[in-house]
């Protein structure tokens, strides 16, 4: 928010003592006359962003006078829901069935608090919606006599899209759509909406990949002014452009990516220094070289924040012309980049931070495989005999940073990925856990090195800065963690507060044990979220005083801006004011583009991995118990890496009780025991791609399905089919 509007925001806080009419605040302010229409017009934008709130009789007050709150609307299957303020310390509060005549899943609203119980659970009314989050709705095409609906593909939408007779593009029943809304709801009318795009039969993986696509509302086509303006600036750099940065042509460097990479973003080089000391060279596409502020090509990405990847696909941040052409470090060709140099001592400790706009050649392009080989394996091809030696420094200055990283309390989760194969027909073929190896490590330790060293650098020199930072946990959730692990023997004191290595020393001290599944996932849940903020408050996760995001400008809008930033500095054009506005905006945008990407990302792999179980329906597998509610448990496979639930309806040996402070559910006859961590064996009886649903019964129960098979591990799609032939 800029400073005169934050100025005048404080004025008003003082004077709304009491409701007042616009002319009373007027008034009031004592204003010239010229002025008068400005504040009006400021005082109504207030409102819209609910800093303040209009009540009846047109009058305006402060919420937080009038027992109101501000949040997002979080939607339920069941045509209920929560507000989900933005004071991140305060409670949810439920919301009834009537409420979502007037909002939908996902928009920010204001709420006034109704009641509030004993244990504190607090119950609201919508007094009006602030910010609708959905323009576009996906779903199924359902006619009617005299037009139809769209039927929500998320759930958490619960009403049904009118869709007016001629607005529905000759849809037929069941096909997936896509509907632009053209009246939202209120306590008098429906929802209502256009039909805007056919996509086909949901079942059809294509269709079901535009479907999370509409969803989201990703964007998977670029503006034609961002795509002709991307092929106006790729252009190799001149050499009045080369000659003015610094030339590291001759400098031995490579990327190191996966096998299906085509973005190369960052290079990197390590050298040995007399003493001990290290050199160690972060290059990273020069981004912000071709996406100049303000243009078509900026506001594109601002738009989408990031990068969205799917299986197989990818929505890319930037036109292709950019992001896997004259912005990807390919190898032996000249590419623009930034350069964090650093220089650490024998400890791993950053000593001097150099950052320079540069020229570089990358040596080759390596993948995580290639490299592990020649680490782990003593693989040594002829044709990279000259860069073994370096791999050989890369693992060694890696292992100092990592053991430093953890030694101050960063946290290692280290929970792996399903990775996931596709066939031709889009289907997936193959999960399996993605594989991680030491070189994944190091470019994990050189990245994030990087990005702690330019956070200092700019802190440095007193200069804003877009910071990744990670609030400590939520004291209640923490408190729900002493006491589960206490049950087992580990205590953490009441008096102290919690720090990122308490939580690291718990998992160490875990390790290998049975309550190590159990352990990471409450720890997980107790996390806040991480965000950006212009507004440096630390990184708990990572234990970082300070930390921003620099290394991947072709697929994260706010390291684009932290290239901007470094580069004020180098050319000696301080601009504070202007970032010190701005920043408060990117920060929100891509807080909230990455969490969208994310959940998108997600969705995509849930999908995926339920196409892939509906051929297994009736085989049977080891799994982990990974999460417990009161109606049933999740099961998380351990070949291959896949969720599903069991219902406590199909556990049919006993009455179970849930205990949420144990996670765990305990038979009141038997006393039989489902917690966090345990091991089962489950057969998989139903599949619901469209739920996005996979259920599973504990082995041995009776599961109706006509006959059961127990499944061989690790074949794919394809050879089970041989196999049946």
């Amino acid at each position: 928010m800029p400073q005169h509007d934050e100025k005048l925001l404080s004025q008003l806080k003082e004077l709304l003592t009491s409701p007042l009419t616009m002319r009373e605040i007027v008034s009031r302010l004592n204003l010239a006359k010229e002025e008068k229409s400005r504040i009006r017009k400021k005082i109504r934008e207030f409102t819209l962003s609910g800093a303040i709130v209009r009540i009846r009789g047109a009058r305006y007050g402060l919420p937080e006078k009038m027992n109101l709150v501000k949040g997002v609307v979080q939607g339920n299957p069941g045509r209920f829901g929560f507000l989900i303020p933005d004071d991140e310390n305060e409670e949810d509060v439920y919301l009834g069935p009537r409420n979502f005549d007037i909002v939908m899943h996902g928009d920010r609203a204001v709420v006034r608090i109704e009641s509030t119980r004993d244990d504190g659970k607090r119950q609201g009314s919508v007094i009006r919606p602030l910010d609708r989050a959905h323009e576009t709705v996906a779903g199924t095409y359902q006619p009617i006599r005299l037009g139809g609906y769209l039927i929500p593909f998320d759930p958490r939408i619960s009403r049904d899209i009118l869709i007016p007779q001629g607005f529905d593009m000759s849809a037929i029943e069941g096909q997936a759509v896509v509907a632009r809304i053209v009246d939202y709801p209120s306590r008098k009318c429906p929802v209502t909406g256009e039909i805007i795009k056919i996509l086909g039969d949901p079942d059809d993986p294509k269709v079901e990949r535009e479907l999370i696509v509409a969803k989201y509302d990703l964007k998977s086509i670029f503006p034609e002014k961002s795509v002709t303006e991307a092929v106006r600036v790729a252009k190799p750099p001149t050499k009045k452009e080369v000659g003015r940065r610094l030339d590291l042509r001759q400098h031995t460097v490579v990327t190191i990516d996966g096998e299906t990479a085509q973005d190369f973003d960052d290079a990197v080089e390590v050298k040995k220094l007399g003493g001990g000391g290290w050199s160690l060279g972060v290059h990273i596409a020069d981004v912000s070289h071709y996406v100049k502020e303000g243009s078509s090509l900026d506001k594109s990405a601002f738009a989408r924040g990031t990068s969205v990847y799917f299986p197989g696909t990818v929505l890319p941040m930037l036109p292709f012309e950019l992001s896997n052409d004259i912005c990807s470090l390919k190898p032996k060709v000249d590419r623009l980049t930034l350069s964090a140099i650093m220089t650490l001592d024998s400890n791993g400790s950053v000593q001097k931070c150099e950052v320079a706009e540069s020229i570089i050649r990358s040596s080759e392009r390596m993948t995580y495989t290639e490299v592990a080989n020649i680490l782990e394996e003593g693989t040594k091809p002829p044709s990279l005999a000259s860069l073994v030696p370096m791999f050989f420094n890369m693992r060694e200055l890696a292992m100092i940073l990592r053991e430093r990283r953890l030694s101050g309390g960063s946290l290692d989760f280290d929970l792996p990925e399903p990775c996931i194969t596709l066939g031709e027909d889009g289907f997936p073929e193959m999960i399996a856990p993605t594989p991680r190896n030491v070189a994944h490590q190091i470019i994990e330790e050189f990245m994030l090195t990087a990005n702690r060293a330019v956070a200092d650098y700019l802190i440095k020199r007193d200069y804003p800065a877009l910071f990744r930072v990670h609030d400590d946990p939520d004291p209640v959730k923490i408190e729900s963690v002493r006491k589960l692990l206490a049950t087992f023997g580990v205590t953490i004191p009441k008096e102290i507060k919690i720090r990122s290595s308490d939580l690291q020393a718990i998992m160490e001290k875990l390790a290998g044990a049975p309550e190590q599944r159990l352990a990471t996932t409450v720890i997980l849940r107790s996390m806040a979220k991480a965000k950006y903020s212009k507004d440096n408050t630390g990184h708990f996760g990572l234990a970082f005083d300070h930390y921003v995001h620099f290394t991947s400008p072709i697929r994260r809008y706010p390291d684009l801006v932290i290239h901007r930033l470094l580069k004020d500095l180098l050319k000696k054009e301080r601009r504070a004011g202007y970032w010190n506005d701005a920043l408060d905006k990117i920060g929100a945008n891509n807080s909230i583009s990455e969490r969208n990407a994310m959940e998108a990302e997600r969705e995509m792999v849930k999908v995926m991995q339920a196409q892939y179980m509906s051929e297994y329906i009736g085989e049977s597998y080891d799994g982990i118990i990974s999460g417990v509610s009161s109606f049933g448990f999740f099961v998380e496979l351990l070949d291959p890496p896949v969720e599903g639930m069991v219902r406590l309806t199909s556990v049919t040996d006993d009455y179970y009780r849930y205990e949420e402070s144990d996670q765990a559910l305990y038979g009141e006859k038997r006393g039989k025991r489902f917690r966090v961590g345990d091991p089962v064996r489950i057969t998989v009886v139903s599949v619901s791609v469209k739920l996005r649903r996979i259920d599973f019964v504990l082995e041995g129960s009776d599961t109706g399905l006509s006959r059961r098979k127990t499944a061989k591990p690790k074949f794919g799609r394809k050879e089970k089919k041989r196999r049946r032939r």
